[in-house]
């Protein structure tokens, strides 16, 4: 008689999930929040580059304190002249798969752009190609550009029409009426 042993039923290896388990359980992810902001210092992101997934121009609000972005219609922009920001909306994904709807600053009506808004417009179509980090250079007065030096493959871009993913990422801060929150509050109303 030969002395086998048997498999330790416990053995982590042998419970561990294969990493598309949820392929395989029926169920489909949605996505239901798409953050508008800048890159982080800390991750690598890329740009779509299909001209269909970016908006530009579009008239964006910024309440700084509580670090949201509003979208206005362009009416609300004509009776808001002084209120909106041009910018060009670009439709990015970091290495963790989160899309995000990237604003980026405009040239002014004098046709200018500041070193930051120039230097991240120049960070968006670069990150069309590669994956690209950026972080702020205060001395500079603009964004430093870095390149990953791996090969991280290409994003999985969710299959969701671009005004799906406006819906979702402006879907509290949509400005198409003088009676929107927002108006109120820069009109001194509420």
């Amino acid at each position: 008689m030969t002395d086998q042993i048997s498999p330790n039923p416990f053995d982590p290896a042998s419970l561990r999930l294969d990493s598309s388990y949820a392929e395989t359980v029926g169920v489909k992810k949605l996505l239901t929040t798409v953050p508008v902001r800048k890159p982080n210092r800390q991750e690598f992101i890329r740009v779509n580059p299909d001209p269909a997934r970016s908006l530009a121009p579009a008239a964006i609000y910024e309440l700084k304190e509580e670090r949201e972005i509003y979208l206005l219609t362009p009416g609300m922009a004509r009776d808001l002249p002084d209120e909106f920001t041009p910018a060009k909306l670009f439709t990015a994904i970091n290495r963790q798969g989160v899309l995000f709807l990237w604003p980026v600053k405009l040239p002014g009506p004098d046709g200018k752009y500041n070193e930051w808004h120039r230097s991240a417009a120049e960070a968006a179509e670069r990150a069309m190609k590669c994956w690209l980090r950026l972080k702020a250079n205060i001395p500079l007065g603009a964004y430093e550009l870095f390149e990953a030096i791996g090969d991280f493959g290409e994003p999985d871009w969710p299959d969701l029409p671009f005004e799906e993913i406006l819906k979702i990422a402006f879907s509290n801060r949509y400005v198409d009426s003088p009676d929107h929150p927002l108006v109120q509050r820069l009109q001194g109303r509420a």
